[in-house]
């Protein structure tokens, strides 16, 4: 688990270059607070299917990671709906997307 106080642009730049190590190209959709920004992460596996991981915190207080469009792929189209829903109520949100075709990525806490 990583440590709560780290900026989130430190965490997304950490983020990056994990991925990089993983040859899984990542970009960023909307840079939010550098600080304290929630971060939301498309997973796009194939033609047009797409999870979708969100950071909460748990009744200790601690960042997990969930998927709030359920356990199985949705469309791309859902996915991004639900992004720009969010950035609507919260505009330090940060939107990540991974492309990753063998579905081997997963957000580290």
């Amino acid at each position: 688990m990583f440590d709560e106080n780290i900026k989130t642009s430190f965490w997304v730049t950490a983020e990056i270059r994990r991925c990089d190590g993983l040859f899984l190209p990542v970009t960023v959709l909307y840079k939010g607070d550098s600080d304290r920004g929630i971060v939301l992460i498309k997973q796009y596996i194939s033609r047009q299917s797409c999870y979708l991981h969100a950071q909460r915190r748990n009744l200790e207080g601690h960042i997990e990671w969930y998927r709030p469009l359920g356990e199985t792929p949705r469309g791309e189209t859902a996915v991004d709906d639900y992004i720009a829903r969010q950035r609507q109520y919260d505009e330090d949100l940060w939107a990540l997307e991974v492309d990753d075709p063998r579905g081997q990525y997963s957000p580290l806490a």
